[in-house]
């Protein structure tokens, strides 16, 4: 049965404010001298946020709380562009509506609200590290890579089954606590606008727009046979790949939602 497109806003909206909030409020309330154990935290919050929402959510949008991801899916073939549209528009207000709730949570912008930023002068053992907006954008864009190569090889392949959420969050988590410390590591342009439009600051900010849509389009432009595009069986090279193994491999909700990722296949 086919998903209604405002139930699948509505849980994009709940999950990148989710995202944003829990994240970016992780990193605000931890701050920038908290050393390893700090980035550890940081990276555990977001990484358990959207595991858990892709628990709850993801059969019925996918779960994607990221411009990047859907961009990625996008690419892809795995959603229609006109949905994907709808999908990051609703996920760049839901992460403005989570930093503007944290500004007011907080009593103000002090905290930075987790805004990122690229490093300067970070002491690494015995010497120090200013990243460069280039090495940056290398960082963010190998990042969402990574990200959306996880998404597309677990939950739209449909090999993981249910345990892909899980295999998303940690990748999150993975890269958080490689790239926290060195840009924030964003590779979300909802998660870097939201804190940067709260706070007013926008340091960069071409950079976590970009950088991640590089990574996601290079990710969704992968092997078409570990990455199926929402045409479904007609794009398949193996006659045996019928509708009913897609149905087993995906669940209903790719099948008739108009080709869009489901974390939980249905078995029939």
């Amino acid at each position: 049965m086919s998903i209604h497109l405002g139930s699948k806003l509505l849980a994009e909206f709940i999950g990148t404010f989710a995202l944003v909030f829990i994240g970016a409020g992780a990193a605000a309330v931890v701050g920038d001298g908290a050393g390893l154990d700090g980035i550890g935290a940081i990276a555990f919050a977001h990484g358990l946020t959207v595991m858990v929402f892709a628990f709850a959510y993801g059969s019925i949008s996918g779960a994607h709380v990221n411009p990047a991801v859907t961009f990625g899916v996008l690419v892809a073939g795995a959603i229609s562009l006109a949905e994907a549209v709808a999908y990051i528009v609703v996920q760049l207000v839901g992460g403005i509506a989570a930093a503007l709730a944290l500004a007011a949570i907080l009593g103000g912008v002090a905290t930075g609200l987790g805004t990122p930023a690229l490093a300067r002068d970070l002491a690494l053992g015995a010497t120090s590290v200013t990243v460069s907006p280039a090495a940056g954008f290398a960082i963010e864009a190998v990042l969402a890579f990574f990200l959306v190569t996880v998404v597309l090889s677990t939950a739209v392949a449909g090999r993981a089954g249910n345990l892909a959420p899980l295999a998303i969050g940690m990748t999150l988590t993975l890269n958080i606590i490689m790239g926290g410390a060195l840009t924030g590591a964003a590779f979300n342009p909802a998660r870097a606008l939201g804190p940067m439009i709260a706070t007013g600051k926008f340091d960069n900010a071409w950079l976590y727009v970009l950088a991640p849509l590089v990574g996601a389009a290079v990710a969704g432009l992968g092997p078409r046979r570990t990455h199926p595009t929402r045409r479904g069986a007609d794009d398949c090279s193996h006659a045996s790949l019928t509708i009913d193994a897609l149905r087993k491999g995906f669940g209903e909700s790719y099948i008739h939602g108009g080709g869009l990722i489901a974390y939980f296949p249905e078995r029939v």
